[in-house]
């Protein structure tokens, strides 16, 4: 895919362009490997130069994703560098960045600021985008006067932390694709040929062994309610993605 990215040099200078990467945040990790500290990413594709909308990956409001809080770490360890003020690093951010969600926290983060409260103090208020180990290296940082640092070093962990979800992931990759293959061919056992072997088996009136009536009743409640199982297993993946979620 194609982002068109802005976004300012190690000097402070405005820098532009296009970029290949397979998503936003490889595009994020690639610049700021270059030395550029993204502001804004942007998929380019043929339905935004034909004019038509970007099409939207959700079809709820887009939440604060991990790669938001590391490129916030990264910009106000570049801005705070430079000598701008925090208040007016978080003023920029908010104009820059394009998640409504994440545009709400800094609204937050300022007017904390602006009430004469630490800044760790207004990122304790959203647990869900500052984890307790994020807020406490902000809070050391602004206990010994090294806030930028702080952001850096948060900023090196949360690409870290990126980079390990990215194996593992890779890792479960081929388990997973074997496991649900595994249930589609159980599935298919179950509601095609064991009630075919059932009613041969029927046609002959010999008793069947134990293992055998185990799966036949097996097969049979399947084809009856298999359709309420798939739809609480949706309902139970559903839950547990919210509850994850939740702060």
């Amino acid at each position: 895919m194609r982002f068109a990215y802005t976004g300012r040099t190690q000097s402070g200078e405005k820098a532009q362009g296009i970029l290949e990467a397979d998503n936003a945040a490889a595009c994020a990790s690639s610049l700021l490997k270059n030395g550029i500290s993204p502001v804004t990413i942007q998929e380019t594709g043929q339905s935004e130069r034909r004019g038509a909308k970007p099409k939207s990956l959700s079809l709820f409001e887009p939440t604060v994703q991990a790669i938001d809080v590391q490129l916030f770490s990264r910009q106000l360890y570049t801005l705070m560098r430079a000598g701008v003020p925090i208040l007016r690093s978080l003023s920029g951010l908010l104009e820059s960045t394009t998640n409504a969600a994440f545009a709400r926290v800094i609204t937050s983060l300022k007017e904390s600021l602006e009430a004469g409260r630490d800044l760790s103090t207004a990122m304790r208020q959203h647990p869900a985008v500052f984890s307790p180990f994020y807020v406490a290296m902000v809070r050391v940082g602004e206990a010994t006067g090294r806030l930028d640092e702080i952001f850096l070093r948060m900023f090196e962990h949360l690409e870290f932390e990126r980079e390990t979800r990215a194996r593992i992931k890779e890792a479960l990759r081929y388990p997973t694709f074997v496991l649900i293959a595994m249930v589609v061919a159980i599935g298919v056992i179950n509601v095609f040929v064991i009630p075919a072997f059932a009613k041969v088996y029927a046609s002959l009136g010999a008793e069947l062994p134990l293992m055998t009536r185990i799966l036949i009743e097996t097969s049979r409640l399947t084809i009856a309610y298999g359709w309420l199982m798939l739809a609480g297993l949706v309902l139970a993946i559903f839950g547990f993605r919210m509850w994850r979620a939740s702060p």
